[in-house]
C-alpha cells in the first residue's frame, strides 16, 4: 500500500510541474495532494517538497494556515480569467458548456480569494 501511495504522490508531482508550463493547469493543489501523501509513505519526499525553493512555502502556508499569498490569488484569478477567454473564443460552441465552465471557474476564483493571506 505504501508503494501505491508514493507512486500517486508522484504522479501528482508530475501533473503539477507540467501545470508550471500550462496556465489551464493548476500546479499547488497538485502539490498539496503529493505533500499530503508522502507524509503518510515518504517522509524524506514530504521533507524534499516541504523545503523546495518554489513549492516550500505555499505548502506551509497551506498547511498551517489554509493561507494563500496575494501574489498567487493575482496570478491563479489571471489565469482563470484568461483560460475562460480562450475557451469563449476557441471552446465548444455549446452555451451551456461554456456557462458551465464560467460557474466552474467563477467557484473555483471565490474559494481562492476567500482564503486568508499567510500570517507569517
Amino acid at each position: 500500500m505504501r508503494l501505491l501511495i508514493l507512486g500517486c504522490a508522484w504522479l501528482l508531482v508530475g501533473i503539477g510541474l507540467v501545470g508550471v508550463f500550462l496556465p489551464v493547469l493548476p500546479t499547488t493543489p497538485f502539490m498539496i495532494l503529493a505533500a499530503a501523501l508522502f507524509a503518510r509513505s515518504s517522509p524524506r519526499f514530504e521533507q524534499w517538497l516541504l523545503d523546495h525553493p518554489r513549492f516550500g512555502q505555499p505548502l506551509i502556508d497551506w498547511r498551517r494556515e489554509r493561507a494563500i499569498s496575494g501574489k498567487a490569488k493575482i496570478a491563479s484569478v489571471s489565469l482563470m480569467a484568461a483560460s475562460y477567454g480562450i475557451v469563449l473564443v476557441f471552446g465548444p460552441p455549446q452555451l451551456w458548456l461554456k456557462l458551465l465552465i464560467g460557474a466552474i471557474l467563477v467557484g473555483c476564483a471565490a474559494f481562492v480569494l476567500s482564503r486568508p493571506a499567510p500570517g507569517r
